[in-house]
């Protein structure tokens, strides 16, 4: 699917921030004393630093440009002394300062990186750097705060974090990773804005000491106030195992990849790369690296794609920093900022765009972007699987923009072709309807299993009590009436049912049969999710309000048949209220099955 030409972009920053990203820091000649920017035994001189930072006339608002101009030298130092030191060197002299982390051993893995002077593996350095940044400062603020702001540029603006580094600390990363008007290097990078070249090494040198200079500041803070910092734990990735569809990647895809990404127009050579490293770090086991370097790579190429469909080329580029940048959000949405209709979930397809929901979006799912991003997993327990899913996606992906003539062969491969039918036929599992599918058939299991459960004594005399209720013989007259109209909509082999003989039943005869009823009404609403567009807007009020009602009857019912309580009278009363509403409703045609176009049977298989 060749739609996207040309190749020939340099740069997917915009003019002025490529130039505050790759020339300002660079125009002052001036020449800094390394040690008037930290002493021989490893301390930061914070005030060497701050003093670069810039202000307007009038005011304290930051002036970014100049402040980048005036680090730039400060930068320059730092780089350089970084480079003169041994590994062995670097870790007597700065490791001790990165405890206060939550990945301290990640720090000598950004020396190593900048040793090597590979480019795309300086920019994961910092991909990693200011993530890890982020969770750190995150856990200082709660020493003060109650709850951590979600964005960085938030959280390096708080008042609890001035409040230990001092104000004029934060504005130093704020030039550095903190502002759209700034250097902004963390949205550059986990945007997938920036080439590997586009990124000076100097600015990751400085992001090293800055990092063991708050460690420094955090020490005296600490050994003043007498508290002790806390990290707060990691989070796992949830539901994964509902999003593995593809089988485990092998060598053959591996190779499949690596032959792809030199093909495909889906990304620009610039960006190559990063693929490239990406490929290598999958071999070899460093699975949250592969996964963070496709994520924002996954996200320029799609951006290319939104501005091209789209016909707005400019959102290709960097925005300035009066306006808000292209990224997930906005290229996955359903509409484009102005109202109009985003094409890219319609030339995608839906499969794609529910692989892309599931894994980036969905609150139910395992959000790999925001989690990896803030810092939030414990990288060196990444999943394989994840990474192993995100890479398949992609090489499928590659393949659609690839030409035909070119990879007939690969394309032809059984393993690869099986690989994109799997992607075809890929379905939300993270949607909310899917975790409610989910919660229906497991209570649906769970009911099955009453019958078999021992009552307490109690509860059987409770039974015997019952017995003759007319109340209660009038719920179960109620269930059977609505049983009998919801069979209408139920595939012919599963209308076999007769009153409550299809029900299970317990001795008291009533709570199962009317929790399986809403259980089956449940699931045929479900089954019918997307004829509620056919609602106006007041339908849908009054549709949602049934919903509550049963929602309440269920929470009501938990308290009245409780050990604690045990109120069966008030039980029956308000079962029996509920199953009228339900019929009435139900009488009225005004359920989202009897708005289906198939209004024979809706199709459960």
């Amino acid at each position: 699917m060749e739609i996207l030409t040309g190749d020939s972009i340099t740069t997917c920053l915009s003019p002025l921030v490529h130039d505050l990203i790759c020339n300002l820091g660079f125009e002052l000649t001036e020449i800094c004393d390394i040690n008037s920017i930290v002493t021989q035994n490893g301390e930061v001189r914070w005030k060497a630093i701050t003093d670069r930072v810039s202000y307007a006339e009038l005011g304290h608002s930051l002036d970014y440009r100049q402040s980048v101009q005036r680090l730039g030298p400060v930068c320059e130092a730092i780089h350089l002394h970084i480079s003169s030191l041994s590994r062995a060197q670097f870790e007597t002299q700065y490791s001790p300062w990165y405890q206060w982390t939550t990945s301290p051993e990640l720090f000598l893995e950004i020396y190593d990186a900048l040793e090597s002077s590979q480019s795309a593996a300086i920019s994961l350095s910092v991909m990693k750097l200011a993530s890890c940044l982020e969770r750190a400062l995150g856990d200082v603020f709660l020493l003060i705060g109650n709850e951590c702001p979600f964005l960085l540029r938030d959280l390096l603006a708080s008042a609890e974090l001035a409040h230990v580094f001092g104000h004029a600390v934060m504005d130093v990363l704020k030039v550095f990773i903190g502002s759209p008007c700034g250097l902004n290097l963390r949205n550059v990078l986990w945007h997938g804005f920036a080439s590997p070249q586009d990124i000076p090494p100097k600015y990751c040198s400085a992001l090293l000491l800055l990092t063991a200079g708050l460690g420094q500041l955090l020490k005296s803070y600490l050994h003043h106030t007498k508290v002790q910092l806390a990290h707060r734990p990691f989070v796992t990735l949830t539901n994964l195992e509902d999003v593995i569809v593809f089988p485990g990647v092998t060598d053959k895809v591996l190779s499949a990849l690596e032959t792809v990404m030199t093909k495909s127009s889906f990304l620009l050579k610039i960006m190559l790369p990063y693929w490239e490293l990406a490929v290598s770090k999958f071999k070899s086991h460093r699975f949250a690296d592969c996964t963070m370097l496709l994520l924002s790579q996954l996200e320029a190429g799609l951006r290319r794609v939104f501005a091209t469909v789209n016909k707005c080329p400019d959102r290709l580029l960097t925005a300035e920093s009066t306006i808000l940048y292209t990224t997930f959000d906005e290229i996955l949405a359903k509409h484009m900022s102005d109202g109009s209709i985003n094409q890219l979930p319609c030339f995608l397809g839906e499969p794609a765009m529910d692989f892309l929901w599931d894994f980036l979006n969905y609150q139910e799912g395992p959000r790999i972007r925001d989690r990896l991003s803030h810092g939030e997993i414990n990288i060196r327990e990444f999943p394989k699987a994840a990474a192993s899913q995100l890479l398949t996606f992609c090489l499928v992906l590659l393949l659609r923009f690839t030409e035909e003539d070119t990879l007939s062969e690969l394309k032809e491969e059984a393993a690869i072709q099986l690989l994109v039918s799997l992607a075809e036929r890929y379905r939300s599992r993270c949607h909310p309807a899917f975790q409610l599918q989910k919660q229906v058939l497991s209570c649906e299991k769970s009911l099955r299993m009453w019958p078999v459960l021992p009552l307490p004594e109690e509860c059987c005399q409770e039974a015997g009590r019952s017995e003759g209720n007319s109340e209660a013989c009038a719920c179960n007259s109620l269930i059977s009436k609505i049983l009998c109209e919801l069979c209408h909509y139920l595939p012919a082999s599963a209308c076999a049912i007769n009153g409550l003989d299809g029900l299970p039943s317990e001795n008291v005869g009533l709570l199962c049969p009317v929790l399986s009823l809403i259980l089956l009404l449940l699931a045929l609403e479900l089954v019918s999710v997307h004829a509620v567009h056919g609602k106006d807007a007041q339908e849908r009020q009054q549709y949602l309000r049934f919903l509550k009602l049963i929602l309440q009857y269920t929470e009501n019912l938990v308290a009245y048949t409780s050990r604690q309580k045990n109120k069966w009278n008030e039980a029956v009363s308000l079962t029996r209220a509920v199953l009228l509403r339900i019929w009435t409703f139900s009488e009225k045609k005004q359920m989202l099955i009897h708005l289906t176009k198939n209004t024979n049977k809706v199709d459960t298989g």
